[in-house]
């Protein structure tokens, strides 16, 4: 009676409504599209996202370790930065970031626009300061010209900076992965290993930190439950905000997104590869050791979590002129 029911229901409600009913019974959600950008904004921030002249050396910009040819990240177990300086954490990635609680492996920047005014400032990284940065676009006339444009006044300030920047950023989802597909009811999408990698991923307990349209970048967790972590990575996660011993080694958890994009993994950028990664989360986080084939279907799950990968053409910046400041890249 119960399964009369069902179909019937589903019959009535037709294919959308029963893909529905099926994905609500899902611990993951599709990537939705975006819905409200702002358009001259946004270009704006695509501009600045990629313009180097943000930093003192004039060579690095966002791009330059989120890099949107590679998943959004660098690749690296810690980014580069000024005078090639080594990073202090791998670089999350900046795909579907706008899905995030909150910006950074510990959560100190509470959105995009917060975060974006980071790395400019860090001296490790951009090593600039706001001020220099906006003297900067104040002396190219295409950037006066476009920010008077954007928000209607001659004055450029680092709030509309990280504010264009963000808005660029919200634009960098990735949907209609194969799994998204599948979610959606085309039952073809995916293979038998994919599917049987994605029961694994259910069963074994994954999706209770590993859930809604990010696979993750909604909670805290302890990196470590079961077994210690063991790294000399010095970053302590939240406990370096909150300043709370019971929060050290409590790290965003990440999404897993285009995760086969985003090597190396976890905060230290310790696991070069995916097979790796799931046999240090499976032994360290839920206690289980997977057999190589159980890894081998997870990995090829995750696989299908990459999605579409944003696509514009490369904006072309606006030119220096005499009275912009000359990059320092030695110094």
């Amino acid at each position: 009676m119960k399964l009369t029911k069902v179909i019937t229901s589903a019959a009535l409600l037709g294919f959308a409504g029963a893909a529905q009913l099926a994905m609500a019974a899902e611990p993951i959600a599709p990537v939705e599209p975006v819905k409200e950008v702002n358009l001259a904004e946004a270009e704006l921030g695509k501009k600045l996202y990629f313009d180097p002249r943000l930093s003192k050396s004039g060579f690095i910009s966002c791009n330059s370790c989120h890099n949107l040819s590679m998943g959004g990240t660098d690749n690296l177990k810690t980014s580069i930065g000024h005078n090639w300086n080594q990073g202090p954490i791998n670089a999350p990635t900046v795909l579907n970031s706008s899905m995030n609680v909150a910006q950074f492996w510990d959560g100190r920047a509470a959105d995009l626009k917060e975060q974006a005014g980071g790395p400019i400032a860090n001296p490790g990284e951009m090593a600039f300061t706001h001020v220099l940065a906006v003297d900067v676009l104040k002396s190219i006339p295409g950037y006066v010209r476009e920010f008077k444009l954007v928000y209607g006044t001659d004055q450029i300030s680092i709030d509309q900076v990280t504010t264009a920047i963000a808005e660029f950023e919200k634009t960098l989802v990735t949907p209609n992965s194969p799994f998204d597909l599948w979610l959606l009811g085309d039952k073809d999408a995916i293979t038998a290993d994919e599917k049987a990698g994605y029961e694994l991923f259910k069963t074994s307990g994954c999706v209770a930190c590993h859930n809604g349209q990010a696979v993750g970048g909604a909670s805290f967790q302890k990196m470590g439950l079961v077994e210690a972590y063991q790294t000399k990575n010095k970053a302590e996660g939240l406990a370096g905000i909150t300043g709370k011993d019971a929060d050290r080694m409590k790290f965003k958890v990440p999404t897993l997104r285009n995760v086969e994009m985003t090597y190396p993994y976890f905060h230290d950028g310790e696991a070069q590869t995916l097979t790796e990664a799931v046999d240090i989360m499976g032994r360290l986080q839920l206690g289980r050791k997977f057999s190589d084939k159980e890894n081998a279907q997870i990995v090829a799950f995750l696989k299908t979590l990459t999605g579409d990968q944003p696509t514009f053409n490369l904006p072309i910046l606006p030119p220096s002129t005499d009275k912009t400041p000359v990059p320092k890249p030695f110094d």
